[in-house]
């Protein structure tokens, strides 16, 4: 049985306006092309983004925690490039999808949330998204509208639409058919047809998302097709790599720049990041024209220090989440802490009343979240007192030999006073 399904209409929490359409070949091509790895139907996109139609471009995440980090911004970035040429950006928050949770990628089941769990995380998610988007043109939709109140009968008509054989077409999903001891659950199969149904919903012209994400994308038009619906075109950017190397950002590889990060650790962590990200960090995660990028290339290449442009880079990123003079005080804190070993001048108190274990210290004065966390810390070399690293979890902090620096990690500092 098919289950002749419609596209629910906008409700009126949709705050929407029309906007020209920009239709400049050259910034046309700019949004077609930088930081693009897949474009399905190319021709097609640009011939309609060039006379002047006003499409609807969808972009989907699922809130499987409450914080974004800079991976997710690379498709954010997109859509608000198109949504500068005046077309209908349109943000799914997949509070349905996220209880299954997207297998792309991984080699074992993803951890199923509860609703709970997901309706907190998503609390937090326009607020993010607002840090690149316009909110005042976005469209916002949840795909738990269309799909928390399917029946069962229509949910495997939905299904019935796609073959087997068209969703094993991953080749993630055939490694762990293969492999007994990372088995794929039925539940998985069914991801890529949800997120696929979310572009018949919505009337998607057009959907974002990384290039890991292809396939779940292609189930778009395909389901679009089975519905007499003009097919979505299909736009993929690059992965964003983390701090750490080669891995792809991501809070589970602990790697991940987050974007409610403060603005000294957001710029740290920018600075710690490999000489090879210098370039693609700044393609994927700033407004820096690629004229200038490519001559930051040329720089590199005639033995320019590559930290000069990694402080330009961190620069960019916090202003572009913090403002620029959050940007040039994290600038500051980090030449005085890191380049000539000072201390900050406006570190906060933290006052001493009587002895005072170092764990308990740690908590009070905001640098770990719990004593096991603190345990953590000291066990890492990461607890300093006036430079002397601590490493006695059972150390008291008397008030008597006050004031002193309690230091975490390489940014983090509190002076203590009786």
């Amino acid at each position: 049985m098919i289950v002749d399904f419609l596209p629910i209409p906008i409700n009126r929490y949709y705050i929407r306006y029309m906007q020209k359409v920009i239709t400049d070949s050259l910034a046309v091509e700019e949004v077609l092309s930088r930081g693009v790895v897949d474009c399905i139907e190319i021709e097609h996109l640009r011939t309609r983004m060039l006379a002047g139609k006003r499409l609807r471009i969808k972009f989907g995440i699922d809130p499987t925690s409450p914080h974004m980090h800079l991976g997710h911004t690379v498709p954010l970035r997109k859509l608000r490039q198109f949504q500068d040429l005046g077309h209908q950006a349109v943000l799914i928050i997949g509070d349905a999808t996220a209880m299954i949770g997207d297998p792309t990628g991984r080699s074992e089941t993803r951890k199923q949330l509860h609703r709970k769990e997901i309706d907190k995380n998503k609390k937090t998610y326009v607020k993010q998204a607002g840090k690149i988007l316009d909110l005042d043109s976005l469209e916002i939709r949840h795909n738990g509208e269309w799909f928390d109140n399917m029946k069962a009968a229509e949910f495997l008509g939905l299904t019935s639409l796609v073959t087997v054989q068209q969703v094993l077409q991953r080749e993630d999903f055939r490694k762990r058919i293969e492999d007994p001891e990372h088995p794929l659950s039925a539940i998985e199969l069914a991801y890529p047809v949800m997120q696929g149904y979310d572009s018949v919903m919505v009337k998607a012209d057009l959907e974002l998302g990384g290039h890991d994400q292809l396939l779940n994308l292609l189930m778009g038009r395909r389901l679009q097709r089975k519905f007499d619906m003009p097919e979505q075109d299909v736009l993929t950017v690059p992965l964003v790599q983390g701090t750490g190397g080669d891995r792809k950002m991501s809070k589970s590889f602990e790697n991940a720049i987050f974007l409610e990060a403060e603005p000294q650790d957001m710029f740290g962590q920018v600075m710690s990041v490999p000489d090879t990200h210098i370039l693609p960090y700044f393609t994927l995660l700033t407004g820096v024209s690629m004229a200038e990028i490519q001559g930051m290339e040329l720089q590199l290449k005639a033995g320019m220090n590559p930290r000069d442009l990694k402080l330009k880079l961190a620069g960019e990123i916090v202003t572009s989440f913090h403002g620029p003079k959050a940007a040039r005080q994290a600038a500051d804190l980090f030449a005085a802490v890191f380049q000539n070993k000072e201390k900050p001048t406006d570190m906060a108190d933290f006052q001493v009343a009587s002895p005072m274990n170092i764990l308990d210290l740690l908590v009070a004065a905001k640098l770990a979240t719990s004593r096991g966390e603190g345990k953590q810390l000291i066990a890492g070399g990461g607890v300093r007192i006036d430079d002397v690293t601590v490493t006695d979890i059972g150390l008291m902090i008397d008030p008597t030999k006050l004031p002193a620096v309690l230091q975490k990690g390489k940014r983090h500092f509190v002076r203590l006073i009786a």
